[in-house]
Order: C-alpha cells, then structure tokens, then sequence
C-alpha cells in the first residue's frame, strides 16, 4: 500500500513592513531616517550646452538606530552607477519613487560612523510639485538651483527635510567661459582648459533646500563700504542696473545686523542676477538670486532685496522644524521690509500693516497662520497675516523688548530648528503683558480680527 502524501508545510507569511515614517504631512516623501548627515561633499561636472550632471556625493552620517537599509532623497531623472558604503563598493541598491535604497551588508549599530558616496548623472530637471517647477532648472545660457522646499534631490543625494542640516563642500567643474556659484566660500578656482573647477565650503549647518547652485556667463565685483563683505555676480550687461536698483544693500544690512543680531554667516552675503526673468526672488544660505527683471535700474524691487536678506537670519540660519511654521521665515521677512521701509523714509511699519490688515479683511479667511496647509504655504496671506502678528507683538511689547526678543531669537536657535512654540514661549518671557488673546485671534483663528486702535 503506498504511503499517503503529506500536504506541504505552510511557508510562514513574511511579516509586512512597517510603514516609513512621515517626518512631515506637508511633504510625506521627503526625509529619512536613523541616521544624522553631518556632511556632504560634492565633486559635480555639468554641461550647459547639453544639461549634462554627473557627480559624485559623499556623505558622513552617524547612525541613530540600528540600521539594514539607508534611504537618501534623489529624483528619478539622476542614475546612480555605483555606490559604496564605508568605503566597500555596495551590489544592493535601487532607485525608484525618488529614494536611492542600499541595503547595508551589514547592520549598523546606533553611534557608527556611516560614509556613503555615491556616483551618479542624468540630465536633471525641476521637480514638479504643489507650488510649481521646483529644483535645479535651466536658464537660457546656464542653470540655477530653486531648491524651496523639496528642489534639492533635483541635484544631488541627499536627506531632503529642513532640520537636517549639515555642513557642505561643493566642487563644479563646468565650461570656462560661466562663472559658478555655490554656498559658502570660494576656496579654489582652477582653470584647466577649456574647463574651470570653482571649489565652496560651507562649514555653517545648511538645510539641504537652501544649497544651490548658480551658473552663467557673470561677471562679479564687491560692492564697497560695507561692514559684512557683500559681493555681486551678475550679468557685465546689467552691472549699472545693479549699482542703482540694489543701491541700499549695505544700509539694509547695518539695519538688519543693529535689529536682528550679528550676520550669521563668515563668507558674506552674494547677490546673484540671472540673464532671465525669474518670477520671483529665491533665498539659499548666503545667497539671494534675482532676476534680470528685478535688476532694470527703476529701484521697484527694494522690498524684495530687504526681503531676501531679511532670511539669513529667518529661514536660513533659524530654520523652521516643521513646515507648518513657514510663518517664522516669510512673516519675519515680511515684517523687515516694513522695518526698512520706515527706516529708509518710505511708509512706517504701521502704516503698512494696517494697509495690508484692510486688504486681508477683503480676502477669504479660512488660512490658519500656524497651520496654513500644504498648498497654502507660500500664499501671500501667510506673509502679510505673519507680518502683522509681528508688528501687533511689537506694540504689546515695546521696541526695545521687541527687539531684544529679535536678537535672542536668532542667538539661541542660530544655525538651528525652532518653531511656533519655541517663539511663543521666548516671547512670553519678555512680557508685561498676557499675549494669549494675540496668539489666539492672529495664529490660532482664522478670521482676520477688526482693525487695532
């Protein structure tokens, strides 16, 4: 008799995969974890006549956590060709839904030193997002880098989330005729060639958002009589738009350094004007880039020119933790303008805010300034409703604890993360006064409330 056949052994189900953690609901796919990049490293050749990046990107971290698997931020235009993890070529990796996945030969334990590099290139492009083409774009004859908020895996591997922040060495090597820009100080320029290698070290921790990347045919000259070196890189062409649209540069600085606390950064302040238009400014660590449209010799962008150095210290050096807070940056801005504006003999910080105060009370009121949503980040109610919170603490406050307040703020969290509590907390403790029923009808509510005595 033959014997009966025995059913298979049931394979036991592979438990599933724990969902990654969403560091932040206004941007769930960027940011990583276990780990803490303390440096990144770039060795970049791009090609303007093709829009042609490969690079190499090595990173220091230290693990926090036992790790088997590392995820870094980079966008699916960029092929990765080799990687190494700890200076052992790495077989176990993969790209896809804008993550480089390696799977570690090892695990890792929590306080390991980990170095991974990188090498990769593809023809990079803007990433399309909520607040349009954001990332490493094209110009007419170079390219620049708009990296707010999630532009940065555009370009180069990295962790893509505002509180990680690391210091940078970045080395471009690209045709001789374009200049290139980065962060930081420029330690070596080498001409070999046709080509020219332009070396930066950025040794103040950087979110990854605020690094850049700017290239065109410019020339560069600093301009004089100022206390902190501020140096311009723009077209030969624009040079006498230049000297009368962006004029007040060094008085604004005095005026933001007497108000706000020392400049946070040792290399200067760069001012980048491309050849193009640009809608908008943009605002990178130590940089601000304008367009040629901004720079035509009628003097409409001072605002703006307060505006984006105003974010040295309020955005790029106090840097928000989560995006929710974008307030701290475009308010804080918002509101230096105004103080510019009052300096410089224009319309006083009060005049200002109760002229945006009656257009805010025109337009729909369902923004929450603490908690605005993600498609309502960048939205121009967040600026001026942030501005006006400021000016109203202002008045609750007295210029002089206003400003006291100012410069401890930039002191005690310089080159770090805040947010809303942290600002809410330092500013009770400058009081005389209960500031809840402020923080409740200007941050916590919606309705704009009725006009201020």
């Amino acid at each position: 008799m033959s014997k009966p056949i025995k059913p298979p052994a049931k394979l036991a189900a592979k438990p599933p995969k724990a969902p990654r953690p969403v560091l932040d609901p206004y941007l769930p796919g960027s940011g990583n974890t276990g780990y803490r990049v303390s440096r990144y490293e770039l060795d970049l050749e791009y090609k303007v006549s093709n829009n042609r990046l490969s690079g190499t990107a090595t990173i220091t971290a230290v693990a926090l956590e036992t790790l088997r698997e590392v995820t870094l931020d980079l966008a699916d235009a960029l092929s990765v060709a080799k990687v190494w993890v700890n200076g052992r070529p790495s077989t176990r990796y993969g790209t896809s839904a804008a993550k480089l996945r390696i799977t570690l030969a090892a695990p890792v334990p929590p306080g390991a030193a980990l170095v991974i590099t990188v090498r990769y290139s593809g023809s990079p492009r803007p990433s399309d997002t909520l607040w349009g083409e954001v990332g490493f774009e094209e110009l007419t004859d170079g390219a620049l880098v708009s990296g707010q908020p999630n532009g940065a895996p555009s370009w180069f591997p990295c962790d893509d989330h505002p509180s990680a922040k690391a210091s940078y060495l970045i080395q471009i090597s690209t045709d001789s005729p374009y200049y290139a820009v980065a962060n930081g100080e420029l330690t070596s320029r080498r001409v070999r060639a046709t080509r020219t290698t332009w070396t930066y070290e950025q040794p103040e921790p950087t979110p990854t958002y605020l690094v850049t990347l700017q290239i065109g045919r410019y020339v560069t000259h600093r301009l004089p009589g100022t206390a902190v070196p501020i140096r311009a890189v723009l077209p030969a062409r624009l040079r006498g738009a230049f000297e009368r649209d962006f004029a007040h540069q060094g008085q604004m600085m005095a005026l933001f350094v007497r108000l706000f606390g020392p400049y946070p950064l040792v290399a200067g302040y760069t001012v980048v004007v491309t050849d193009d238009n640009l809608e908008i400014p943009l605002e990178a660590q130590g940089i601000s880039i304008f367009g040629a449209n901004h720079c035509d010799g009628n003097g409409g962008s001072e605002r703006l020119i307060a505006h984006e150095l105003a974010h040295q210290w309020f955005g790029n050096s106090v840097t928000l933790r989560r995006w929710r807070d974008i307030w701290l940056h475009e308010g804080f801005a918002c509101y230096a303008e105004w103080l510019w504006s009052e300096h410089s003999g224009g319309p006083s910080a009060d005049e200002l805010a109760r002229r945006y105060h009656r257009q805010l009370a025109g337009l729909p009121q369902d923004l929450l300034l603490a908690d605005p949503g993600p498609a309502d980040m960048f939205d121009d109610r967040v600026y001026k409703r942030g501005a006006i919170t400021l000016h109203l603490l202002r008045g609750a406050l007295g210029d002089d604890a206003f400003f006291r307040l100012l410069r401890e703020w930039t002191t005690r969290y310089r080159h770090g993360n805040a947010g809303t509590e942290e600002f809410i907390a330092l500013a009770a403790s400058y009081a005389t006064v209960p500031l809840e029923p402020l923080w409740q009808v200007w941050l916590l509510s919606t309705a704009v409330p009725p006009a201020w005595p």
